[in-house]
């Protein structure tokens, strides 16, 4: 019973299945996987962990001394039992594609329900629920899916009918025409291609939007920080330009200061992206199959899907680096006019309003003037010029605002390109680089982008469009390249080349399908076949505890940095509601960036009196060390008054054994030194984890400090 519950064979036997039905399973194979996946994910994430929450069963054991419980607990609440619903929708979806498959997924489907209760993780009535509910959504689920393809296929791509009249099998393999003779369907047209990509991209927003909606994840801690930014507007910031902070006030002018809202923009973005990319190559190339098929494996590589749910710099970054890339290729043909030049200007100076590496793309025209002669005839022309001072006037306001704080940006970014010890010769940051990019990227594609980089100039079918595309990308990314022999580079540094790169990888393998080869289909499924997994674990890492038995270490959890700030949020407001019963203001005081607009977003009154009278701080500085140095403090508004302050520890040794979240047991740490000279005394109020379920995230000191001096 317990094998059956969880076992290790049963995660690289699923990830066996899938690509045997990638590579074998036929077009009917790879149907069913995404029908699986969809299904699954809308029906666990829309309505079993929904209920989970709503209900909050405690599960046996927790509740019954004389429970045997034979496997590692579960976080979450018992009624439904996943388990049960996701085997029985699986189930359904099996049978709808693979009728004869009941004959093996019904007796596993039963034996997996009924283990959960023999192992003490459910009762009989959560396995009962999650067999019914899983059964019903999915059977909903593929009646509305059914449904939807009808009025696709008949209503708005009709060409479809005749490839494809439905979802399910069995499935056409041939057609006969009016005198009797088998032929295979036609190509589809590139309007029905175009249409297949803005319902993808439709798909997708609202899968995006609904996912934010559901509040599975936090905010990260830039997130926080820069909506502290939305509430004090300036021309420019610390450390970033403006763009990300007038993004989250458009989000939070429509949807409140909520997460949905401070994060709105980010899967419109995406969205614009996919369509902008669409729309571009498919008439650059005068083809929209590639172009639907790069839009498609966009969605599947990790670092976009992160951006395009969490806003921070990079997205607009992105985004306008790709639309100056667009507008700048129609300018510097022969035909190219002065206003084309002028708005590739306004845009390039838009990305680096987002980003300061947008500025890179100016090196980007630089290298492609010198790259290709016959580029250069505009330099004799005013087009390119007045591109320039528009961009330059663009950052007009950034350069007063540093002007007026002692050109503190700049500071910022020397210290960030410069060393702190003295350099030694090292390819460990170079490998190190290589395989974060590798993995963010999408293993195949970054694979698949080697020969593109190397092989450019072989490419025969828009010679001049693979040259555009390289000078437009590899510079950012062999140049971060080259830097990680003298500095550790951030993956997500080289964020504006991934879309122009990704540009020249499809029109390279697209000029090598024309010729013949027959690697593209194998290509395209192997890098849906990786990277859709990997976008699906970044949305949901509890995925792999489920599919494994074992969750993922907390250390190694990317979502942990979008986890567990409610709760921190809720110890700070308890402790500061503890002293104020002594009768005097409290306020709150941190020692990072990212805990100040954690607790100043996640505790609804420091919410509502973030823009007007803030009550939570960052510590006192000497220098700047982030844009808080800026901003009216609490020394000289708030003597006399007594103050929590919280900063991040490293987990105690001590701690290694779980620690019972309902106690918060303290371990005792010394004073900050810059805190105790500001107060009259200072006192430890302990160290707490921070859960998120049933895992430590974090842990963080809490001090009451009594009379500011």
């Amino acid at each position: 019973m317990p094998w059956l519950s969880g076992n290790p064979l049963f995660a690289p036997s699923l990830a066996l299945g899938v690509l045997l039905l990638l590579w074998r399973g036929g077009f009917r194979g790879r149907l069913f996987l995404l029908t699986l996946g969809v299904v699954l994910l809308l029906g666990d994430n829309g309505l079993i962990n929904p209920l989970k929450i709503a209900f909050q069963r405690p599960r046996p054991f927790l509740d019954l001394a004389d429970v045997r419980l034979l496997v590692g607990r579960g976080g979450s609440g018992s009624f439904p039992s996943s388990h049960a619903s996701s085997w029985f929708a699986a189930l359904v979806i099996a049978m709808a594609f693979y009728p004869r498959s009941w004959r093996w997924m019904l007796p596993t489907a039963i034996g997996v329900s009924v283990s959960r209760v023999y192992v003490g993780a459910h009762y009989p009535s959560d396995v009962l629920a999650g067999a019914v509910l899983g059964g019903g959504y999915a059977t909903a689920l593929l009646w509305l899916l059914g449904k939807g393809w009808h009025w696709v296929s008949h209503s708005w791509i009709p060409e479809l009918q005749f490839r494809l009249p439905g979802l399910f099998p069995p499935y056409p393999k041939d057609h006969a025409n009016p005198s009797g003779v088998s032929v295979a369907p036609t190509p589809l047209s590139n309007a029905a291609w175009l249409q297949l990509g803005y319902l993808l991209i439709a798909l997708v927003l609202m899968g995006r939007l609904l996912y934010l909606a559901s509040g599975k994840i936090e905010l990260s801690e830039d997130e926080a920080y820069q909506w502290l930014w939305s509430k004090h507007l300036a021309p420019s910031y610390y450390s970033k330009p403006p763009m990300v902070a007038y993004l989250q006030l458009v989000g939070t002018s429509l949807w409140g200061d909520r997460m949905f809202g401070v994060r709105f923009c980010a899967p419109v973005i995406g969205a614009a992206l996919s369509l902008l990319v669409l729309r571009f190559l498919s008439r650059t190339l005068g083809a929209a199959q590639p172009a639907f098929w790069l839009m498609l494996l966009l969605n599947v590589i990790p670092i976009l899907a992160v951006g395009a749910t969490l806003l921070t710099v990079d997205p607009p970054l992105v985004l306008f680096w790709m639309a100056a890339m667009v507008v700048g290729w129609r300018a510097v043909h022969p035909e190219g006019t002065t206003l084309q030049w002028a708005l590739t200007g306004l845009l390039i100076g838009i990305s680096a309003l987002s980003k300061y590496s947008g500025l890179y793309q100016l090196l980007c025209w630089v290298l492609l003037f010198i790259a290709w002669p016959a580029s250069r005839l505009h330099l004799r022309r005013p087009g390119p010029w007045l591109g320039l001072i528009v961009c330059g006037l663009c950052l007009v306001p950034v350069l007063i605002w540093n002007f007026q704080h002692d050109w503190v940006t700049l500071d910022h970014v020397r210290f960030n390109a410069s060393r702190q010890e003295p350099w030694q010769p090292t390819l460990r940051y170079f490998w190190d680089f290589l395989g974060a990019e590798a993995l963010l990227l999408n293993p195949v594609l970054f694979l698949g982008l080697i020969p593109a980089l190397v092989g450019f100039r072989g490419i025969k079918h828009r010679p001049d469009l693979a040259r555009f595309f390289f000078w437009m990308g590899a510079p950012v990314f062999l140049g971060y390249l080259g830097f990680t022999l003298y500095k550790r580079v951030f993956p997500n540094w080289i964020a504006p080349a991934i879309l122009p790169l990704a540009c020249l990888e499809t029109l390279y393998w697209y000029d090598r399908w024309l010729n013949g080869s027959r690697w593209l289909r194998p290509f395209i499924v192997a890098a849906l076949g990786v990277g859709l997994p990997l976008v699906v674990i970044l949305h949901d890492t509890r995925l792999v505890g489920r599919l494994t038995g074992r969750p993922l270490p907390v250390e190694l959890d990317p979502l942990r940095r979008v986890q567990g700030w409610k709760e921190l949020a809720g110890i700070v407001e308890k402790a500061r509601q503890d002293l104020l019963k002594e009768g005097l203001p409290v306020f709150v005081v941190a020692n990072h960036y990212g805990l100040v607009g954690q607790i100043s977003f996640y505790i609804p009154e420091a919410r509502k009196a973030a823009k007007n009278d803030p009550f939570v701080y960052y510590k006192t500085a000497a220098t700047p060390e982030n844009q808080f140095y800026f901003w009216p403090g609490y020394r000289g508004q708030r003597a006399g008054q007594n103050a929590i302050f919280i900063q991040e520890v490293d987990i105690p040794e001590s701690a290694a054994t779980p620690v019972d979240s309902s106690t918060l047991r303290p371990l005792e740490q010394v004073e900050p030194s810059s805190i105790t000279r500001e107060f009259q005394s200072v006192k430890s109020v302990g160290v707490y984890p921070i859960y998120h379920r049933d895992h430590v995230v974090r842990w963080m000191q809490l001090f009451a400090c009594r009379n500011l001096l």
